[in-house]
């Protein structure tokens, strides 16, 4: 499929995803939620497709926010339904995927573009980026999952604050606080994402899509139900081959040669 906001590259079993409108810092429109779905959801039933990396073009930006021009009209029937389908087309969607995505952050990463990297499953941060959700000087709010994906990474008074001041926070401080999980040089920021990358691939990739599935269940459902689902997915691996030849490596002292 042909692509005219987003490229996407393949090395071996990673799927490099790079949001590119370098002229509008990366800004998400809906042509480029569209192709981000798009693309994610081939990556997801691609079985030689282990992990998928975003990343934004250029040095300046990951993606510095929704394209507000495209909404600057709306009716509140119009808001609602732009967050509802953005979540479910992208935002949501991302969190979902049993392929783990990494969203490795260059330079700035505000209100969607923040929301589109708290939706990945894990990431990390050039040591320049700058991290905020601005909305709140728009006269709106977050409408992409951010009010509560910040508030699940970063805790309700961090994220109150990141919020209600509309402020930007640095690689630093989101690494303090837990927004994102490793801090690097702007030009060792891919390289390390191919490493993490590398290390989630040496493992059994029917084993981390159940692990998905039981860490988004306590955010999800809540409470016991994120315990049932973890006794479930737990039981449901010992029918799996990953199982059969992780456990067997074990024993016969050897490197495991997972099928997926």
């Amino acid at each position: 499929m042909a692509y005219e906001n987003i490229l996407v590259a393949q090395n071996g079993h990673i799927q490099t995803i790079t949001i590119n409108r370098p002229n509008q810092l990366n800004a998400l429109n809906k042509q480029t939620i569209s192709e981000l779905h798009a693309a994610l959801n081939a990556a997801n039933e691609d079985a030689g497709t282990g992990v998928v990396i975003l990343t934004g073009s250029g040095e300046k930006s990951f993606v510095a926010g929704a394209d507000i021009k495209e909404f600057a009209d709306f009716s509140i029937e119009q808001g609602r339904l732009l967050a509802a389908e953005g979540q479910q087309l992208l935002f949501s969607f991302i969190e979902n995927m049993t392929t783990p995505v990494i969203a490795a952050v260059n330079g700035f990463a505000l209100g969607g573009g923040l929301e589109l990297a708290m939706a990945s499953h894990l990431r990390i941060a050039s040591n320049n980026a700058k991290l905020g959700l601005p909305e709140v000087s728009l006269g709106v709010i977050p409408g992409y999952g951010g009010t509560q994906r910040l508030a699940q990474l970063v805790g309700r008074g961090k994220a109150n604050e990141m919020i209600f001041t509309a402020g930007m926070i640095t690689a630093d401080d989101a690494l303090a606080w837990g927004l994102v999980n490793h801090v690097c040089a702007p030009e060792e920021l891919l390289d390390l994402a191919n490493k993490l990358a590398g290390k989630i691939l040496n493992n059994s990739a029917t084993a981390i899509a159940s692990a998905i599935r039981a860490v988004n269940a306590l955010y999800e459902k809540g409470g016991q139900a994120g315990f049932d689902t973890e006794v479930d997915e737990f039981g449901k691996c010992f029918g799996t081959a990953d199982f059969k030849e992780g456990t067997g490596a074990f024993m016969e002292k050897r490197k495991p040669n997972f099928r997926g």
